[in-house]
């Protein structure tokens, strides 16, 4: 189910090329895409991988939360890929899989809980050009889940906008990995979203 992206497909060589295929089909199954395409500029690869890791790192706020927010942000911009691999990710980190399908279409779908809705709208009012981020989503995001996990949330939806935005800039489209596991199809946002 691979795509065309829009600068060609590097071939991944070298040792460290044979890390980054090693460890992409061992986490993913596949070599992702996006390491193919941003193998034409190491540093950048090396940031993306990096930043990444930090990232997964980070622990003041609710993975579920963060994995809808990043999937909102997809939904959002159009990112077949991230919307397919955090779909995937969600399943394999044991997450809410019945919510996580459902995020393409957040606001009519009846299973996610007040606080996430919240999470969603604020993950698309920071995808918004500009930003519409009010005073009074930051303020009942504040009193729900405190100043670190809010700080923590803020930039992992800066980096899902980052991911979500080169993705469709370079045309990286969804590999199938939540297909390749047998996951649902995910819903999709209606007309009117």
């Amino acid at each position: 189910m691979a795509s065309k992206t829009r600068i060609p497909k590097a071939k991944l060589t070298g040792p460290y090329g044979a890390m980054v295929k090693w460890m992409s089909r061992r986490t993913f199954g596949d070599v992702l895409e996006p390491a193919e395409v941003a193998w034409h500029n190491r540093k950048v690869l090396n940031f993306t991988f990096n930043v990444g890791r930090m990232a997964s790192r980070w622990d003041q706020c609710d993975q579920n939360l963060k994995s809808f927010a990043h999937m909102a942000v997809a939904s959002l911009v159009g990112c077949r890929f991230c919307l397919d691999l955090g779909y995937f990710q969600a399943h394999n980190e044991g997450l809410d899989l019945t919510k996580a399908r459902e995020v393409p279409m957040w606001r009519e779908s009846r299973v996610f809980t007040p606080l996430e809705r919240e999470v969603m709208e604020y993950a698309e009012a920071m995808t918004h050009t500009p930003p519409t981020v009010t005073d009074e989503m930051s303020a009942r995001l504040l009193e729900e889940l405190g100043a670190p996990a809010l700080v923590e949330l803020t930039a992992f939806i800066a980096l899902a906008n980052l991911y979500t935005r080169t993705n469709t800039a370079l045309g990286v489209e969804s590999q199938g990995f939540a297909k390749a596991c047998g996951l649902q199809p995910l819903a999709m946002a209606s007309a009117a979203t």
